[in-house]
């Protein structure tokens, strides 16, 4: 998530935005970003929007006519934090009544009008789907006019927009493949406030890569809710491009150029996807596998569509096809009726796998979902919080133990710039999406150096510039 300093040391400093448009004629815009990958990158594309109407952005929040917040709504402690936020807003509000505050993405169109109703200070609400309608209903907000449009779509991609890269580093960009989710699991929000799926053409896609190719990046990340489900059919020769497809042929821009992809969904990554995944050696050797739960009991209550063993049988698939693959994963602890067995379970998958990385919860209950409305959520919360403590206790083993094993081993590292604790130093991540420090030497961002490991931590290898170009096979 994306966060700016606290408001309470910062008030004062609204008296310098005593007009509507603190910077003369030039309208300007604020957006802060909570959530996913796909909400950094609609906030790319808002972004576009608004540029394309006038407004220019700005990363101080003083100087904004208009200051958007980007919502996700797949935990409750999601949710609060936006509600905090805008009542850290509130008194900036209150000095000018001009400006404008809108709530966009997940959020606004889980809660709809009702946010307006809750939240005094909102002029806009906003769905993931509505984002063009953008500038019409901003004049209506500085009309005096509550604004909102949360209709969801079946054919919005934004294909035709090209995303203003917000805070960028040059190196690494997303790009959005599809929107939606099919996928029904009882406990998530998402086909609720991203709607059906549906897929951009990829024609676009490769026009995207391109450009940011030329541009200097040189890496992108394919992102969907399930990027394993991406099907394109041309409307006019009915010829279908699937995401094995997609892949092979962004990865046929250039070499130099890096291609990740988020998320997977166990039960749609395919074969295809691994073997050109083995064919492209610019395909990143990484894999997002959200396993949810250990225990077949509780992912048959979740609606995953695959128990336990078959997960097994998917890693074991993936490790034969592509040996040097890195996984991480998604667990939610103490979902309903999940008990001390199940959760076992769950810890004895994380030994089978030792993800090299996990996003690790506990389960918030979220309304309209099936599991809200048909399981109790009975795992009390101080055993959620010990189950979720010793989940995180053994992932921070797994990832010591596979960082440890990567001492003395050399890594194509591609430079994403400074370290964040050293200007001498440099970071940048291997194909496995982890992440090298070394000192800089003549090495600069954007480029690809080859770096020998020399220790670690449980997040963090640490190394030194070699001289040989060759990778250690993993």
């Amino acid at each position: 998530m994306a966060f700016v300093p606290n408001l309470e040391r910062e008030i004062g400093l609204a008296a310098v935005a005593e007009d509507h448009r603190v910077g003369g004629s030039t309208p300007r815009f604020y957006i802060e970003t909570y959530g996913c990958q796909m909400n950094f990158n609609d906030s790319e594309i808002i972004a576009a929007i608004l540029t394309k109407h006038g407004y220019h952005p700005t990363e101080d929040f003083h100087l904004a006519d208009l200051i958007l917040l980007n919502t996700c709504s797949i935990r409750e402690n999601a949710e609060q934090r936006v509600r905090a936020r805008l009542g850290e807003f509130h008194a900036i509000k209150r000095r000018r009544p001009g400006l404008l505050i809108g709530v966009l993405g997940c959020m606004a169109e889980r809660l709809k009008s009702k946010l307006l109703e809750e939240e005094h200070i909102v002029d806009l609400v906003i769905g993931p789907d509505a984002y063009r309608s953008l500038p019409a209903l901003i004049a209506q907000a500085e009309s005096g006019q509550k604004a909102i449009n949360v209709l969801l779509s079946r054919e919005e991609t934004y294909a035709d927009i090209s995303p203003v890269r917000l805070a960028s580093n040059g190196v690494n960009a997303f790009i959005s493949i599809m929107r939606g989710c099919n996928n029904m699991c009882s406990f998530c929000v998402v086909p609720f406030t991203r709607g059906r799926e549906r897929s951009r053409p990829p024609a676009s896609i490769l026009r995207e890569a391109r450009e940011l190719f030329d541009l200097g990046y040189r890496e992108v990340t394919l992102l969907g809710q399930n990027v394993d489900s991406y099907r394109w059919e041309d409307p006019a020769t009915h010829t279908v491009v699937t995401f094995a497809q997609l892949l092979a042929q962004v990865a046929a821009i250039s070499p130099k150029l890096r291609i990740r992809f988020s998320t997977s969904h166990p039960k749609d990554i395919t074969d295809d996807v691994l073997f050109t995944m083995a064919d492209h050696p610019n395909i990143c050797r990484y894999i997002h596998l959200p396993v949810q739960s250990g225990s077949s009991a509780v992912l048959q209550r979740m609606f995953r569509n695959y128990d336990a063993e078959w997960y097994r049988r998917k890693v074991d698939r993936i490790r034969e096809v592509l040996p040097d693959c890195a996984l991480s994963t998604d667990i939610i602890v103490g979902f309903c009726g999940e008990t001390e067995d199940d959760h076992q379970k769950t810890l004895e998958m994380m030994d089978y796998v030792r993800y090299h990385q996990a996003f690790m919860f506990r389960y918030s209950e979220r309304p309209g979902t099936y599991a809200a409305r048909h399981f109790a959520d009975d795992v009390p919360d101080d055993v959620k919080a010990r189950r979720l403590q010793e989940v995180i206790q053994l992932q921070n083993q797994h990832q010591l133990q596979r960082n440890r094993e990567q001492i003395g081993k050399i890594h194509e590292v591609l430079v994403e710039g400074p370290s964040r604790r050293s200007a001498n130093q440099l970071a940048g991540r291997n194909s496995q999406n982890q992440m090298i420090v070394f000192d800089a030497g003549q090495a600069r961002k954007g480029e690809y150096v080859f770096v020998q490991v020399t220790g670690c931590t449980s997040a963090t290898l640490l190394g030194t510039l070699s001289p040989t170009s060759t990778p250690s096979t993993n």
